[in-house]
């Protein structure tokens, strides 16, 4: 976990949730997440031979589902990911570490 700035712990404190956090939060709650990888996991791309290997379908699936309800570009939803720390912790992607499972 980062260290948060002096301004983002008091920000926080008083800080609402957002529509967007509030949809993202329910959408966690109620996609059954680990059962839809479980059903693409079998038939998504594996890392084979050289070159870089593929995106774990962990992130790829809540990436795919971020730009069907946002209606957002391939371009439009990496820029989302870098504007909105509620997409980030959605997707799980923290900009500082490696990633990981949800």
């Amino acid at each position: 976990m980062r260290q948060q700035t002096l301004a983002e712990v008091t920000f926080e404190q008083s800080r609402q949730p957002t529509r967007r956090e509030q949809f993202l939060d329910e959408m966690n709650r109620v996609v059954p997440w680990t059962d839809l990888v479980a059903v693409i996991e079998p038939v998504y791309p594996k890392a084979e031979g050289p070159g870089r290997p593929p995106v774990g379908v962990e992130w790829m699936l809540p990436l795919h589902c971020l730009q069907q309800w946002f209606n957002l570009s391939d371009p439009a939803v990496e820029e989302a990911l870098y504007d909105s720390r509620a997409m980030r912790q959605f997707v799980g992607i923290d900009l500082g570490r490696e990633p990981g499972a949800r």
